[in-house]
């Protein structure tokens, strides 16, 4: 029956005039508007600064220093939008970017990232998620389903519609809810976004040796692949190996253009 799904989501692309194409070229179904994303943007990373306090003011530079990088390389549409950025103390190696170009990354993840070019590797991760329109897809796909579209409403204010706000935007490792991204969101965002730091001039291989820290923090706790939404730490090593070529070509052209980020870790 796994077949019904791609039909069905197509019929919706052809009835609906609203398909769209991933950078990836993946086909998508995405049903919501820019300015619903970007309040569904706002609204959720007003909530997390109310609920997870600030870091230190030397993390934020840091951070802010490479997203700054990755977003000069971004398209057009994405450059131009008002980046904020904020560092937030929390022990879960934890980051994520929104709808609307709001940027969190926990202290946790700090620790996990030991170089800028490993952290770089996680910027443009998150912010690989918002130019292929996760959430869009998801509460499109989801339309019919439990949540409905009824997230976007001013959800955000009441407990179990701010919960689904959050899971909706990929937020849901911060919240202990389970909708993380999907394995395929996952996997797009880790090729997009080692695209996106190679471009900015950040060592691609860096990306691999975070996923290496992160299998390393983990102690073997992490759960099979086969019982998560998330691929494992191995599989997304392959997958980061197996585009690392492409990538290095780009590293080394933003070299050669004079692209060499420079962002002092505190």
């Amino acid at each position: 029956m796994r077949w019904l799904r791609p039909f069905a989501v197509t019929t919706l692309c052809v009835s609906l005039a609203a398909c769209s194409t991933s950078p990836t070229g993946r086909s998508q179904l995405l049903l919501l508007s820019d300015a619903e994303l970007n309040q569904m943007g706002q609204q959720a990373f007003a909530q997390y600064q109310q609920d997870v306090p600030m870091g230190d003011q030397a993390s934020l530079r840091y951070v802010q220093c490479i997203t700054n990088a990755i977003v000069d390389v971004l398209p057009e549409r994405q450059r131009s939008m008002d980046w904020q950025v904020r560092v937030f103390e929390s022990e879960q190696p934890n980051a994520f970017a929104l709808p609307g170009g709001y940027m969190g990354v926990n202290t946790g993840m700090l620790d996990i990232a030991t170089n800028q070019d490993q952290l770089a590797s996680v910027v443009g991760h998150e912010i690989g998620h918002v130019l292929a329109n996760h959430a869009n897809e998801r509460a499109s796909t989801q339309s019919a389903t439990s949540l409905g579209l009824s997230v976007i409403s001013g959800a955000a204010g009441q407990s179990a519609g701010g919960q689904q706000l959050m899971g909706v935007l990929g937020m849901g490792a911060q919240y202990g809810i389970a909708l993380p991204f999907s394995r395929r969101h996952e996997s797009e965002a880790d090729t997009i976004g080692q695209n996106l730091m190679a471009q900015a001039g950040f060592d691609p291989r860096e990306s691999v040796t975070l996923w290496e820290n992160m299998q390393a923090a983990s102690s073997g706790g992490a759960p099979p692949a086969w019982m998560s939404t998330h691929p494992s730490q191995g599989q997304r090593i392959e997958g980061l190996q197996a585009t690392m070529g492409q990538a290095m070509a780009s590293y080394e052209q933003a070299r050669s253009q004079g692209r060499a980020p420079n962002c002092p870790r505190p």
